[in-house]
């Protein structure tokens, strides 16, 4: 189940993050100070996965948005529960979210070593647009940037008549009698 940040305990949210980034990502784990300063700064939207209310965290995901783009800031699932959709789950819930804030694209740096994540991200759209020497500290491992459209850019005769959901329920129609 996915909940906002509003919808838990803050400090457990934050212990439970730390943890989980510790857990994931090592050395260049954000510190709990940095989570904090995260959390804290404006135009952020974070969603954790729990699976009862008071349940453990296993999952936790937040963009950035105050314009045309929204960025990907970060997204872990702990290890025992990966690859059982956590992560497509949330990414789903955060590029609804940001469409709802108006959001036209989605922006995330990956590490180039990340199979896993890459395709996950390739899956809901997403392309790389370039590559970032030794982005990811203290490992000096490269980063690619990637972004993907949340809102079709109208071009020509074209309209958008539906947008339900992403995914599989998104319906989106061409007018009748457009130029091919």
């Amino acid at each position: 189940m996915l909940v906002g940040l509003h919808d838990i305990d803050r400090d457990r949210a934050i212990a439970a993050f730390a943890a989980l980034e510790r857990e994931l990502f090592g050395k260049g784990a954000w510190s709990e100070n940095a989570i904090r300063q995260e959390l804290d700064a404006p135009a952020r939207t974070y969603v954790f996965d729990v699976d009862e209310p008071d349940g453990p965290i296993r999952g936790y995901a937040g963009f950035w948005y105050d314009g045309d783009d929204a960025e990907l800031m970060t997204i872990g699932v702990s290890q025992d529960h990966q690859r059982q959709g956590i992560a497509a789950a949330m990414l789903d819930r955060l590029l609804h979210d940001a469409e709802l804030q108006g959001a036209r694209r989605m922006l995330l740096e990956v590490r180039v070593d990340n199979d896993p994540a890459i395709a996950l991200y390739r899956r809901f759209g997403f392309s790389i647009m370039g590559r970032r020497k030794r982005y990811y500290q203290p490992e000096g491992i490269d980063a690619y940037t990637m972004s993907a459209d949340i809102k079709p850019h109208v071009m020509g005769f074209q309209t958008m008549q539906t947008t339900q959901t992403r995914g599989n329920d998104q319906d989106i129609h061409d007018n009748e009698g457009a130029a091919q």
